[in-house]
């Protein structure tokens, strides 16, 4: 795989500023036409909204504040909405997810974040909800929530990422969401879990904290110390507002840069321990198998990953002309500290823009202008995390992990684009 060089970066910061001088001048000219020619199909359907008339939302005062008790997306944006299998049964095992193709920013709504359950949604009563702290520690604890919140609370924006997003056998799916939509990021607010231990105070031989949540599958997964004495939470609020019940409330785990299904909703307890458990979730569930037949004990880490979400699979050029080739990346291992984006089926590469900000361990936008010439194209983007590591092609990694792998999917993910203007799965 060919690396950008330096001059490869001047000749595109240069096609950049090309572009833009005359995508603007495009535009400018498909403005002018369209309002020639559009002026008179809308002249014809007797629309009456454009200027110079005065639109039909301003001759009335519009809805009162008071039918909206909690605010609701505008109904033309009603298309907009989370992407749940038809097949799946929803009620045990389920999963709902993000229409990243239709989201900008790096912040995913509450009502639009992902969502994985294994044995459904409880409805959990705050008050009577309690967190039990036990195993080797010197005291063993209860909380009530308004315990917990009495502990420093901090915020951080993280991604949540499930470890099957996307699996690796096909059909792989048709647009951003069908094939990455497990992936959502929000600012979370709670407690460092590292206090609530000190404040039980840590036995020698304290390697792991056996997490569980309180829904009906009781499921758990093991944690190592190093994590829970670094960066993981309790977590309460979401993006400003108490956890909605699809992603744990009144109380979750949060695990930055780990895979989604350690992340324990609904947590009711918290087992300090030497070894690890071993449950359904990290044995015959979550792990990784190799090409041999054996599975890897524990794969903890989502790797650098990012995925082109505009134009993507679903969407459609209207024109040849100047567009903007924007996406998302993520590492569960840092920041993303490059973005390289293909538009010629991997031959070269040129480097994206990385939107500001550029947080660890969570979603980072790029940006990349582009003039496509109305012919078929092969587009696909590269991320390169704060360890070097660099995203690889789905060839190259089912080279090492063989097709009995299932999950930590995080392949170079190509759209293909018609004549047409038609975006494509490259891969389907």
């Amino acid at each position: 795989m060919t690396e950008p060089t330096d001059i490869d970066h001047d000749l595109a910061v240069t096609s950049r500023r090309r572009l833009l001088r005359e995508g603007g001048a495009l535009i400018g000219g498909a403005v002018v036409a369209a309002g020639l020619a559009g002026g008179e199909a809308l002249a014809a359907a007797e629309t009456d909204n454009l200027p110079p008339n005065v639109p039909e939302w301003m001759k009335a005062p519009g809805d009162p504040m008071g039918s909206q008790l909690y605010g609701t997306p505008s109904p033309f944006e009603k298309g907009v909405i989370k992407n749940i299998p038809k097949n799946l049964p929803q009620y045990l095992s389920a999963s709902g997810r993000t229409p990243l193709q239709d989201l900008d920013g790096i912040i995913t709504p509450n009502g639009l974040f992902y969502e994985r359950h294994h044995g459904g949604v409880p409805t959990i009563d705050p008050a009577q909800h309690r967190l039990m702290l036990h195993g080797l520690v010197d005291k063993p604890l209860i909380f009530t929530m308004d315990d917990l919140r009495r502990f420093p609370s901090e915020s951080h924006i993280y991604f949540l990422e499930c470890s099957g997003n996307p699996v690796y056998k096909k059909p792989y799916g048709k647009t951003a969401s069908d094939l990455v939509g497990l992936l959502s990021c929000a600012e979370w607010t709670g407690v460092s879990l590292k206090l609530v231990l000190q404040e039980a105070g840590l036995q020698p031989g304290a390697k792991w904290v056996i997490a569980e949540g309180a829904d009906a599958a009781a499921l758990t997964r093991s944690i190592p110390i190093e994590k829970c004495l670094d960066d993981a939470m309790l977590v309460y609020s979401q993006n400003g507002e108490r956890l909605r019940p699809q992603q744990g409330y009144p109380l979750r785990l949060l695990l930055p840069g780990f895979e989604g299904n350690m992340n324990i909703k609904w947590l009711r307890r918290l087992r300090v321990a030497a070894e690890p458990t071993y449950s359904r979730e990290e044995t015959s569930k979550y792990t990784d198998l190799m090409p041999d037949g054996t599975a890897r004990e524990f794969t903890f880490y989502m790797e650098a990953k990012s995925i082109i979400t505009r134009p993507s699979g679903g969407q459609k050029l209207s024109a040849p002309g100047f567009h903007e080739i924007s996406g998302i990346a993520w590492s569960g291992h840092g920041t993303i500290k490059r973005v390289d984006v293909s538009v010629d089926d991997g031959k070269s590469w040129q480097e994206a823009q990385l939107q500001d900000p550029v947080l660890t361990r969570a979603l980072t936008r790029f940006r990349l202008p582009w003039h496509w010439n109305g012919e078929s194209a092969v587009i696909q983007s590269r991320a390169t995390d704060e360890t070097g590591y660099v995203q690889p092609t789905l060839p190259e990694l089912l080279a090492v992990r063989g097709d009995n792998y299932f999950y930590h999917n995080n392949a170079i993910w190509p759209w293909r684009i018609a004549a047409t203007g038609e975006v494509t799965n490259a891969y389907a």
